[in-house]
């Protein structure tokens, strides 16, 4: 799998905030889940979920965390947040592209004790 990278500056600063939160506690675990939006096949959306998580521990690791602490999965399109309010069309649109934006997202558990 070539290396992603973490393309928004908003989602770069989150992470390097919870590095500094991470590295202020006896950490367990991280837990990245990356997720998609429903454009695109189950196969292509499963990947890219898998890869968008990839990306965030890839990051993680490069700030100092233990590669050994970080777990990753993809759930593909199968947890939208945006449930029922862009429609039922899957003809895409500007307008579903932009309303169906918060399903692209990775979802980070963070499991350790002060």
């Amino acid at each position: 799998m070539a290396p992603q990278t973490i393309q928004r500056s908003e989602g770069k600063a989150k992470l390097d905030d919870l590095v500094s939160k991470a590295k202020a506690i006896k950490l367990e675990v991280i837990l990245a889940v990356g997720h998609t939006d429903r454009i695109g096949s189950d196969s292509y959306n499963q990947k890219l979920s898998e890869k968008r998580a990839a990306a965030v521990k890839e990051y993680l690791v490069a700030k100092g965390i233990e590669a050994n602490r970080v777990y990753t999965e993809g759930k593909g399109e199968t947890q939208p947040v945006t449930g029922d309010k862009c429609g039922k069309s899957d003809k895409k649109s500007k307008s579903l592209i932009d309303c169906l934006q918060p399903d692209r997202r990775v979802d980070i558990e963070v499991i350790g004790t002060k």
